[in-house]
């Protein structure tokens, strides 16, 4: 298949837009929302986080699937992008380690990628006209079909997307003789996350994204995370007031992506959908509270309102993209709560940012001195 001939594909956008290109390996159609990630490595992270559901992925790398797909670096339990659209893709791979080619893994989760698409050209596109919905598909002939079909996909904005990748039944994760006993909601957790908590001496019940909190409370935990996921924050009522319920009591309470937004939600902080988002390995913040800069993963498609987050006394803002001034990190004044809009769990990425899951078990560690 490799050295064949290989089909034409198309990239259709919502307002009619065409990228040409040529098929990878199965044929068919795939819908989502188009965006791009800047990362220089992590296809394989990138391909299975959770945030990305429902999206179809541009790389801006060039070239894409030279070392393989190697299973440890699985940050779920399947692929989560709708679809693929690179520049150069590599069939061959010369990981040593690695398990299959990225051809092989895509076929096994059943996604469409398409190659030998202009990416710069498309992902100016996007940076000039916005993230919208687009399909990929080996169906070159039938446009005015595709467009009809790509009509009948929702739109991001509004969309509730938690439910579809978030666990059903809770699960453990880590050591059950750990320090620290920690409730986790699932709207997209990654695995990265758990290990960063685990490492940290802690034991992680993970909760389905429609746990009360009666249910996460009844295991008598030492603290509360909010996890990362995909789609617009705003329709998640349930985790919002679970998150009030968390925030009223007190409680230990960390934030990331989603859960950043829903703790922002939580205290009457409004969301909006990004022009295009930030997604890629290399995005600079600012921490306010100590002055250094860091180096951020990042996976966003929507953001916390800076005025109504900075007229809002119960609430601080602690980080800031400094490419947009965005709120990138923020906490409570008066209570044991914080949260952040990027990944400092990372996979892929720096690890600037790993230091805030070092300040959520010596937050627990404070309650609990103050308790005694």
């Amino acid at each position: 298949m490799k050295y064949q001939s290989r089909k034409k594909a198309i990239l259709l956008l919502a307002d009619g837009t065409i990228f040409n290109g040529k098929a990878v390996g199965r044929d068919g159609n795939a819908f989502g929302e188009v965006c791009f990630n800047t990362g220089m490595t992590g296809y394989q992270e990138i391909f299975t986080d959770p945030s990305y559901f429902g999206q179809l992925m541009v790389t801006t790398n060039a070239h894409i699937g030279n070392y393989g797909t190697f299973e440890e670096e699985m940050e779920s339990d399947s692929v989560k992008i709708a679809g693929l659209i690179v520049k150069n893709f590599s069939y061959d791979y010369s990981r040593e380690n690695a398990d299959q080619s990225l051809q092989e893994f895509l076929d096994k989760y059943g996604v469409l990628a398409i190659s030998d698409v202009d990416t710069r050209a498309l992902v100016s596109y996007i940076r000039d006209h916005g993230a919208m919905n687009a399909v990929i598909s080996t169906d070159v002939e039938n446009i005015e079909g595709l467009k009809a079909q790509l009509a009948e996909v929702p739109n991001m904005d509004g969309l509730e997307l938690a439910s579809k990748v978030s666990t059903t039944e809770p699960y453990f994760y880590g050591d059950p003789n750990a320090e620290f006993k920690i409730s986790a909601m699932d709207l997209g957790i990654k695995k990265n996350i758990l290990r960063n908590l685990a490492k940290r001496d802690a034991y992680i019940k993970v909760f389905p994204h429609s746990a009360t909190f009666e249910e996460m409370s009844a295991w008598e935990p030492d603290g509360y995370f909010l996890s990362n996921g995909p789609g617009d924050p705003d329709p998640l009522t349930n985790a919002i007031e679970v998150t009030k319920e968390i925030i009223k009591r007190d409680l230990p309470l960390f934030g990331i992506c989603l859960g950043h937004q829903v703790i922002a939600l939580a205290n009457g902080i409004a969301t909006y959908k990004m022009h295009h988002g930030h997604r890629g390995i290399n995005h600079p913040v600012k921490n306010l509270l100590t002055g250094k800069g860091e180096i951020t993963s990042q996976n966003h498609g929507f953001s916390v309102d800076r005025e109504q987050t900075e007229s809002n006394p119960e609430v601080e803002i602690t980080h800031v993209h400094l490419n947009d001034h965005t709120v990138a990190g923020l906490r409570m004044v008066n209570k044991n709560c914080f949260s952040v809009q990027y990944h400092p769990e990372a996979g892929p990425g720096p690890n600037d940012a790993t230091y805030l899951f070092d300040q959520f078990i010596e937050n627990i560690k404070k309650r609990e001195y103050v308790n005694k």
